[in-house]
């Protein structure tokens, strides 16, 4: 396989799209935030002294998959058609953030979907850490993506 990654000299560069057909293009992602089940029931009844937790993260979420390529370096910038990020839980001590990410473009939106749920886990850690430092955030994954070259694909062990 050839890394489309590098330049002539073996130095990084960005992936030049400019021949790439436009499709429509979705990706899904989802990480895990492990925690004390107090702390998820604190969240879920709104009793965190910072506000709203899954509003803030949820926005946060939004926010960062609209901003990715400004974090990563070789992901192009897109202009987003869609972001859902949703929430779920075991019941106990894990809470779950899904992010779905869709455009039109040459390109996907894989590192969008992840970065917008690491960004809504990484709020989720600051709006409870004065409650509980030792929260853990993953496994972070790519569940799905569709469009592009590469077709579809999706994540068998969901």
């Amino acid at each position: 396989m050839e890394l489309s990654h590098f330049n002539e000299q073996g130095r990084a560069k960005m992936v030049d799209v400019s021949d790439k057909n436009i499709t429509s293009r979705t990706a899904t992602a989802r990480t895990t935030v492990k925690m004390h089940p107090d702390t998820l029931r604190r969240i879920k009844e709104g009793g965190i002294e910072k506000g709203d937790v899954l509003a803030v993260a949820q926005v946060a979420g939004i926010m960062a998959a609209k901003k990715t390529s400004d974090w990563i370096p070789m992901c192009h910038p897109l202009p987003l058609t869609g972001i859902n990020v949703e929430f779920g839980d075991n019941g106990r001590d894990e809470l779950y953030i899904e992010a779905t990410v869709k455009t039109t473009g040459k390109t996907g939106v894989e590192m969008e979907a992840l970065t917008a749920v690491s960004a809504a886990a990484l709020t989720v850690y600051d709006m409870c850490k004065a409650m509980q430092k030792d929260m853990e955030i993953g496994p972070t994954k790519l569940l799905s993506k569709t469009g592009g070259k590469s077709g579809n694909y999706m994540n068998e062990s969901n």
